[in-house]
């Protein structure tokens, strides 16, 4: 009975996978088809040519460029933020504390459309221009949440004893800071920061209300599937944004891992 139980769930679960993932890997066999205008299966013939296409194609590294400035930018800001916040949050006993909690971890709850309708008409009212720092401001917004959960979660189980012990014998703040919370938490932030810059790489709607008439490498793609000029190049660059998101959160998977116990934990 077991047995067969296990079979059942190791086909559920081969089911599901295959699910998810065989429409990511037809984008990958459609990046090297000969057709340029429909999605004949199987291809006709498979080919190299579009990756040419895309390298000398001009509008691709504008957008590829301008996602990678964005992102980098907004993980910064999310990593200052999001850390502060999760110390003061964890590390803190103060009125209003869950609340606080609650409003930072907001907006990645909301829908992505309310968010960006919110930021768009904010930025209307105040008359700031669209640019490359509201596409910015409006991806620090998520961003903050990913760092803030990661690094709350390894401030709650990093024990305030090794920050009491530090300080009495003798470190300074900066001291403390650098050799004890630091190397406890070091693996966390890079976790959240991989994530974060993963999570605005491939932002698309908060984008479309914040960027004004400047396309990021996502809203490229939507443009380029509504109006199409060559189709595989699109899955090249489809391709390439899998690539781009998927490392970060394998390396931020494999940098957590095996983390649950941490120094001082517990004592």
């Amino acid at each position: 009975m077991n047995s067969k139980a296990s079979l059942g769930l190791k086909i559920a679960a081969i089911g599901g996978l295959l699910f998810l993932h065989l429409p990511i890997l037809l984008i990958f066999v459609y990046a090297f088809t000969t057709e340029d205008k429909s999605y004949q299966w199987p291809p006709p013939g498979l080919t190299f040519q579009w990756f040419e296409v895309t390298w000398n194609r001009p509008d691709v590294w504008q957008a590829l460029g301008l996602s990678l400035r964005v992102a980098c930018v907004s993980t910064l800001i999310a990593l200052v933020l999001g850390t502060l916040c999760a110390a003061a949050v964890a590390r803190s006993r103060f009125f209003g504390r869950e609340a606080i909690s609650l409003l930072v971890i907001l907006p990645i709850a909301l829908p992505g459309i309310i968010t960006g309708i919110s930021l768009r008409s904010a930025f209307n009212i105040a008359d700031i221009p669209f640019s490359t720092w509201t596409i910015i401001l409006g991806h620090a917004t998520f961003c903050i949440v990913v760092v803030y959960n990661n690094a709350a979660a390894r401030f709650r189980r990093t024990s305030a004893s090794l920050i009491e012990a530090s300080m009495d014998l003798g470190a300074t703040y900066w001291q403390t800071l650098r050799f004890v919370i630091m190397p406890n938490i070091a693996t966390a932030l890079l976790a959240g920061g991989m994530l974060a810059f993963a999570l605005s790489f491939d932002e698309v709607i908060v984008t479309t209300f914040t960027a004004g008439q400047q396309q990021t490498l996502p809203i490229w793609m939507l443009e380029e599937l509504v109006r199409p000029r060559q189709r595989p190049v699109t899955n090249v660059v489809a391709m390439v944004v899998v690539l781009v998101t998927f490392l970060p959160i394998l390396a931020a998977y494999y940098l957590t891992r095996g983390t649950d116990t941490v120094a001082g934990q517990g004592k």
